[in-house]
């Protein structure tokens, strides 16, 4: 065969199979020209968009910003160009108890506090995961997937956790939002490039080396405190002690002088939130129900507390849910919000838009599959605070975003009970609202997922 030549079977050269016959492609065009409402269907949707022509107002119209059961969770907060919804989410379930306890109709902790913690923390994360796969190649999966995201904005509920413990809270006039902690892109940018560069330093001078650790920890030990410079510059300095003064909703003027952060929150919230456990709806064949999962070096306090999940039918999910808003409690929870959502009207419900019907294709993944195939992950977390209840059973959910008070009924959504069938994955309750079933499946020792799981994607935004 000459230098060059492509082997021909049946009189098709190899690198033609599978390719598109241009007479066939040209030829699907006349389907559409033969077919009037199919030809008013592409013109409603080039003038004016898919989510336009494709949404139900009709679903819009059925779910009510209305139910009967409601808790006062407050005013919407606002994490505005920030992937920070986890931590917003989290401290919009603690904010009810600290506004009781001081006395106050509303109140906001301090989100850019935890952030700041969360940033020093996460590239420490990050760096002891460079050390511990100093025996991998750069090139491999493993290393170039930590290597994409050493800094996200994104967490989960256990990591929250983590730096409450360890750091505590503080209200939000002690460390008000900067520009950067409403504004992210551009600081971690910075942030990720001097964390790839010390990532390059740590695997070139320590790999392969023996009894490597001690000599790198020490060096981390200077790149964690040019880190807490730059956060100090991107974000302000946390304090470490402030005065707690404010007016209560009786005009009262109080003060506590001299808190440190974590005196706050043990006097003023008390939550322990080490009673409050995870559970997932992940119907995917490789997770079994009834059994806990976590995912490979998925965190960032090191020493904190382990993301740990607990697979259980949605039902289940709903149950816990429900019972934790009857005792005046609002529910934190994950979700995949740009499916079946609608911005304007805070209306989330399964098919809320007719994607199959507008474009005339059909669109029929289930929620496994979505998981599978990539097409679904938890993108976004809101909270819980309200459910309206037919003959006992919930018909939709109240739900407390974090975007401010445009999108929604003033920033508040309202969900199907069909969209948290199919694109809620996660909700966090207290263990007294499980099954002792579960709870004691809750002792189990987790699967380790592997990095990449569609239920650690929360956590990389």
């Amino acid at each position: 065969m000459p230098v060059g030549a492509e082997p021909v079977i049946d009189g098709v050269r190899e690198t033609d199979a599978g390719a598109v016959d241009p007479k066939w492609a040209w030829g699907l065009s006349g389907s559409l020209r033969d077919d009037p409402q199919r030809r008013v269907m592409a013109n409603a949707v080039r003038k004016h968009g898919i989510q336009a022509v494709a949404l139900d107002r009709d679903a819009v119209r059925a779910q009510q910003h209305t139910f009967s059961l409601e808790l006062d969770a407050g005013a919407v907060t606002n994490q505005r160009a920030s992937g920070r919804c986890w931590l917003f989410a989290g401290l919009n379930t603690l904010r009810i108890r600290a506004k009781e306890r001081l006395g106050l109709k509303d109140f906001e902790f301090s989100q850019a506090f935890l952030m700041f913690w969360d940033k020093f923390e996460r590239a420490n994360h990050f760096l002891e995961n460079i050390l511990e796969t100093l025996g991998e190649p750069t090139d491999g999966r493993l290393v170039s997937f930590l290597l994409a995201g050493p800094l996200g904005d994104g967490g989960q509920w256990d990591m929250f956790v983590s730096l409450v413990e360890k750091y505590g809270l503080v209200p939000k006039y002690a460390m008000p939002e900067s520009y950067h902690s409403g504004s992210s892109a551009g600081m971690n940018r910075v942030l990720v490039a001097k964390l790839r560069e010390d990532a390059a330093r740590l695997r070139l001078a320590y790999r392969g080396a023996p009894d490597a650790l001690p000599a790198a920890r020490r060096e981390k030990e200077g790149m964690l405190a040019e880190v807490h410079r730059m956060l100090v510059h991107f974000l302000g300095q946390p304090p470490a002690h402030f005065d707690l003064e404010y007016r209560d909703r009786d005009n009262a003027f109080r003060r506590v002088a001299d808190l440190t952060p974590t005196a706050f929150y043990e006097a003023y919230v008390g939550v322990d939130l080490g009673d409050y456990v995870s559970l997932i709806h992940a119907p995917t064949a490789d997770k079994p129900l009834h059994r806990t999962y976590t995912v490979r070096f998925l965190g960032n306090v090191r020493g904190g507390r382990p993301v740990r999940y607990l697979n259980a039918e949605i039902g289940t999910l709903k149950r816990a849910a429900l019972g934790q808003l009857e005792a005046g409690e609002p529910v934190w929870f994950g979700c995949d919000v740009g499916k079946m959502s609608d911005r304007e009207s805070g209306v989330m419900a399964a098919g809320l838009f007719d994607y199959a019907g507008a474009l005339g294709v059909p669109l029929q993944l289930d929620k496994a599959a979505r998981l599978d195939y990539g097409e679904s992950r938890m993108t976004h977390a809101m909270v819980l605070t309200g459910a309206h209840l037919v003959d006992g059973r919930p018909a939709r959910w109240k739900v407390q975003n974090s975007w401010g008070k445009d999108p929604g009924q003033d920033g508040y959504y309202v969900m199907s009970d069909d969209w948290f069938d199919e694109y809620l994955y996660q909700v966090v309750v207290h263990r007294r609202h499980l099954s002792p079933q579960l709870q004691a499946a809750l002792a189990e020792p987790p699967t380790v997922l592997d990095p990449w799981d569609p239920m650690g994607a929360l956590a990389g935004g």
